[in-house]
């Protein structure tokens, strides 16, 4: 998860929660995971939470297949869970099904997750993937136009109220199947998108995964639930019940929300990084 944080005071207590545990974007920082350069040996598991996790076997997701596109590889961060990259997969043919062009997919794991250097929090122990909402039509644009450069065009409407003329059925489908796909266990979307979703007509139990989040313009952000190979993954607490579609969404809205927090002539305190779990020390010694 990457773009600006901005906490207010009085956020729901779950958010506060989600902070803690999804992490933000923040300044590089000097992390041992992010010089490995290859996956370990073995079976696949899926270490710990993740944003304190790693990633034993992890399997690599090919630089292209049916109906995608893997973007931004100088980053080393293509690798997950089998059942990340056969989710990506999926849903990847199905879009291909729809027509023309590629979904462009981001950020997964490094070769052996834990923490990156820059960017992400989360992401550390194989079940994360970011989905650009924008598809391209081939690969090598998708490449060119993301190698070093600035995100695609964002799906959220200026003044951050509403979607913007990009947002359309493409992009709706895509999300959604992600969401009804089991595998599943919660989607970071921009506010205003969900708000969209929230007041069209039909169906609004697909919504209940979509979770409210800062940036996620641009793309979404999908966590699977642990896989049932990985005794070590910690799942993350439940999803409150319902679609979401309530005052919660509403407070992304209000002006405390929007408004960030006051400069203080204090320093801000350093959040110590968590302990490296003593489970995914031996992927950091045996590289």
């Amino acid at each position: 998860m990457n773009r600006r944080l901005l906490l207010a005071p009085k956020a729901p207590a779950l958010l506060l929660a989600t902070w803690l545990t999804v992490g933000v974007a923040g300044s590089a920082l000097a992390t041992p995971w992010a010089q490995v350069k290859a996956p370990s040996e073995g079976p696949t598991q899926a270490i710990g939470g993740v944003a304190n996790g790693c990633i034993a076997g992890a399997q690599a997701l090919p630089a292209e297949g049916e109906g995608y596109v893997s973007i931004r590889r100088y980053r080393n961060r293509f690798y997950g869970h089998a059942d990340l990259l056969h989710l990506v997969r999926d849903l990847a043919r199905a879009q291909a099904r729809r027509g023309p062009g590629l979904v462009m997919i981001g950020d997964l794991s490094q070769p052996r997750g834990g923490l990156m250097s820059s960017s992400h929090r989360s992401h550390q122990n194989g079940l994360d993937v970011d989905i650009w909402f924008l598809r391209a039509p081939s690969a090598a644009t998708a490449n060119r136009d993301t190698a070093h450069q600035p995100d695609p065009p964002s799906m959220v409407s200026a003044d951050g109220e509403g979607v913007s003329a990009l947002w359309g059925d493409d992009q709706q489908t895509l999300l959604k199947a992600a969401a009804v796909d089991p595998r599943v266990d919660r989607i970071f979307v921009n506010a205003a998108i969900k708000r969209e979703l929230c007041a069209s007509d039909g169906d609004k139990a697909w919504l209940h995964k979509l979770r409210p989040w800062f940036g996620h313009d641009a793309h979404f952000h999908v966590r699977l639930r642990c896989p049932h190979d990985s005794s070590e993954c910690k799942q993350q607490a439940a999803i409150p019940a319902g679609d979401g579609c309530d005052d919660e969404l509403d407070w992304w809205f209000s002006a405390e929300a929007r408004t960030p927090a006051k400069k203080s002539a204090a320093p801000i305190p350093t959040r110590p990084e968590p302990v490296t779990l003593a489970a995914c020390q031996p992927l950091l010694s045996t590289h």
